[in-house]
C-alpha cells in the first residue's frame, strides 16, 4: 500500500480524448464562415474526425516519440557504399501517414481546398509541428512546377497524392505518393538568395532546349532531406534559375545528393534540416526561365509563409487550451485557478491572441481560394495576398513567442518540465518567424508591395473599409496607419513599425466583423485603443474577461 505522501491530488488531468477542431471555437466558425454553404457539412465533418485523431493520446504519443527520438544521418552502408538516408522513429511515418491522408499536400482537387486544408494544417499541427515542415512544402511546390506543364503532369499526381509511400529505393514515377523539399539558403548569402554560387550547367548533349543540367555547390539550409524531390536555387548562364532536383532517377539510380550533416536545432527536433553539397553530377530540370528563379519559386515561398501564419496560430492555440485546461482543474487559494481574477485576465488576453491570429490565417487561406478564380473578387484576393501574406507572417509568427512563455507560466514548475509537453511548444514557437524570411525580410517585403504593386494597398484598404464606422478605436488607427504610410521619409527604419499597425488593424477589422462583440472589443480597447500593458494579463477592466476565457476552453 502506498505510503499517503505519494497520493496525488490537485493535478490537471491530460488534455487527451477530445476534438481539436470541434472545441476550437474561432476555428470552427470561420471555417463554416469561408466554406461555400454546400459543402459547410462535409468540411465540418473530415475536420472533426480529424480533430479527434489530434486529441487523441495515441497521437499524442507519436508526437511526443518523433521529437524524443529525432532522426539520424546515415552516409554510408555497411559495405562503405554512400547512401545519404535519414532514419526516422516510426512515430513520424505515422504522423506523416495521417496528415498526407488528411489532404495536408492537397489543396488542389477540391473546392474551398486551401481553406479546408489551411484548416486541416491548422489542426495537425498541433499534435506534433516538426513533420508539418514536408507536408507544407510538398503542398507548395505545385504552384512553380506549373511554370513548366510536363513536369508538372508528372509530378503533380504525386505530390497531390493521399497516400503516403516513403523511400529512396524506387524510382518516384513508381510510388503512389511523393513529397518535396526546397533548397535556397547558403552560407554566404543567407535570405540574399541572388548570392548564391551553386552553378547550373546544361547538358547540351542531350539536345537543345532539353531543359536538363547538371549542379555544382551546395545548400546551407535544405528542408526535409528525406524528401523525393526539390526545388532548388542555381545559376544558371542566364542568371538565378529555379530547378527541380529528384533523389532518385527515372532508371533508379540514385541522384548525387551528398547530406553533410544533419542541424542540431533548438526545436523542430523530429523533422530533418541538412546541408547537402551537389558534386557536378547531380541531375536536375530547369523550371521556368533561365534568370527567372526568384518570380518561378516565389509562388511556393508565399504559400510555404501562409503555413508559417497558420502553424503558428496553431501552437498558439494549443498553448492556450493546455493553459486554460490547466486552470480549469488546479486550486489555488480556496478557488479553481480559472476564478482567480489575475490569471483570468491572463488567459482572456492570450484566446484574445490566439483567436486574432487563427482569425487572420483563415481569411487568408479563404483569399487564395478565391485568387485562383476569375472575376472581381478574384482579383481583389491576388493584390489582397500580395500585401497581407508578409504582414500576417511578420506579426503572427512574432506573437508565437511570447504566448508560448506566458502559457508555460500559467502551468508553473509543471509547465517547465518536459514531460507537461510546454516546453516543446515554446522550443518551436520561433521557428516560424525564422522560417521563408525573418522579420527583417517580410516587413521590407511588405514596403517592397507598396511600392510596386499599388492595387495591393488598394486591395488592403477596401479589406479594412468593410468594419469602417463599427469601431472608433479602429477607425482612429486606420487613420493613424495611413499617416505612417504618407511619411515616406526614413520608411525603412521605421517598417517594423507600419507593418506592426497594418497588421493589427486587419485582426481587428477582422475580429470586428466576425467574432462575437465580447472579443472584438476587447481587442480594440487594448491592440488598437492603447488601454493595455506590455505583458499578457493587463487588458483594461472593462473586458469581459470570463466570456473570453470560456470561449478558449479546449473542454466543456
Amino acid at each position: 500500500m502506498p505510503a499517503s505522501t505519494h497520493t496525488v491530488t490537485n493535478q490537471a488531468p491530460p488534455l487527451t480524448d477530445y476534438d481539436v477542431f470541434s472545441a476550437d471555437a474561432a476555428l470552427a466558425e470561420g471555417v463554416a464562415r469561408h466554406v461555400a454553404p454546400e459543402r459547410a457539412e462535409q468540411a465540418r465533418a473530415e475536420l472533426s474526425e480529424l480533430g479527434g485523431a489530434a486529441g487523441s493520446a495515441q497521437a499524442q504519443e507519436w508526437g511526443t516519440q518523433a521529437n524524443e527520438c529525432p532522426p539520424v544521418l546515415r552516409t554510408h552502408d555497411r559495405y562503405g557504399h554512400r547512401i545519404d538516408e535519414v532514419d526516422f522513429h516510426p512515430s513520424w511515418h505515422r504522423l506523416m501517414e495521417r496528415g498526407v491522408a488528411a489532404g495536408l499536400t492537397d489543396p488542389w482537387s477540391r473546392p474551398d481546398g486551401q481553406l479546408r486544408r489551411s484548416a486541416a494544417f491548422y489542426v495537425w499541427s498541433q499534435v506534433e509541428a516538426g513533420h508539418g515542415c514536408p507536408l507544407s512544402m510538398t503542398h507548395a511546390a505545385v504552384p512553380a512546377l506549373r511554370k513548366e506543364p510536363d513536369v508538372a503532369a508528372e509530378w503533380e499526381p504525386l505530390l497531390g497524392s493521399h497516400i503516403y509511400d516513403y523511400g529512396l529505393d524506387r524510382p518516384a514515377g513508381t510510388k503512389a505518393g511523393a513529397i518535396a523539399g526546397m533548397g535556397m539558403t547558403e552560407k554566404q548569402g543567407g535570405s540574399d538568395v541572388r548570392a548564391n554560387t551553386t552553378r547550373a550547367a546544361p547538358l547540351t548533349g542531350n539536345g537543345a532546349g532539353s531543359g536538363e543540367y547538371t549542379l555544382t555547390g551546395h545548400k546551407w539550409f535544405c528542408s526535409a532531406p528525406m524528401s523525393d524531390v526539390f526545388l532548388v536555387l542555381a545559376q544558371a548562364p542566364g542568371g538565378l534559375t529555379c530547378f527541380l532536383v529528384p533523389r532518385v532517377l527515372p532508371d533508379g539510380t540514385r541522384n548525387t545528393f551528398l547530406i553533410q550533416r544533419l542541424k542540431d536545432k533548438l526545436g523542430n527536433r523530429s523533422n530533418a534540416s541538412s546541408e547537402v553539397e551537389f558534386d557536378g553530377t547531380t541531375w536536375a530540370r530547369r523550371i521556368g526561365e533561365e534568370g527567372r528563379g526568384v518570380a518561378t519559386i516565389i509562388e511556393m515561398v508565399a504559400a510555404t509563409r501562409l503555413d508559417c501564419v497558420t502553424g503558428s496560430a496553431a501552437l498558439m492555440r494549443q498553448a492556450v487550451a493546455q493553459a486554460a485546461h490547466h486552470a480549469a482543474h488546479r486550486s489555488v487559494f480556496g478557488k479553481v485557478l480559472i476564478e482567480q481574477p489575475l490569471m483570468r485576465n491572463v488567459l482572456a488576453d492570450m484566446a484574445l491572441e490566439s483567436e486574432a491570429a487563427t482569425t487572420l490565417a483563415l481569411r487568408l487561406a479563404a483569399a487564395y481560394d478565391s485568387a485562383a478564380g476569375e472575376g472581381t473578387a478574384a482579383a481583389h484576393d491576388r493584390a489582397l495576398l500580395r500585401l497581407a501574406v508578409p504582414t500576417a507572417k511578420y506579426w503572427v509568427t512574432k506573437r508565437c513567442v511570447p504566448l508560448a512563455g506566458e502559457a508555460l507560466e500559467c502551468l508553473g514548475g509543471n509547465g517547465y518540465v518536459e514531460e507537461s509537453g510546454m516546453p516543446r511548444l515554446l522550443r518551436e514557437s520561433p521557428l516560424n518567424s525564422l522560417w521563408e524570411g525573418s522579420g527583417n525580410v517580410q516587413a521590407l517585403d511588405v514596403l517592397r508591395a507598396l511600392q510596386r504593386s499599388p492595387e495591393s494597398l488598394n486591395a488592403f484598404l477596401t479589406e479594412l473599409g468593410h468594419a469602417r464606422g463599427a469601431d472608433h478605436r479602429l477607425d482612429a488607427a486606420v487613420k493613424d496607419m495611413l499617416t505612417q504610410l504618407s511619411d515616406l521619409d526614413g520608411i525603412e527604419a521605421r517598417a517594423r513599425r507600419l507593418v506592426e499597425r497594418m497588421a493589427l488593424v486587419f485582426q481587428g477589422s477582422l475580429l470586428v466583423r466576425f467574432a462575437p462583440p465580447e472579443t472584438a472589443d476587447a481587442f480594440c480597447a487594448s491592440r488598437l485603443g492603447g488601454d493595455w500593458g506590455t505583458a499578457f494579463g493587463t487588458l483594461p477592466s472593462g473586458a469581459h474577461l470570463k466570456t473570453l476565457v470560456e470561449r478558449a476552453l479546449p473542454v466543456s
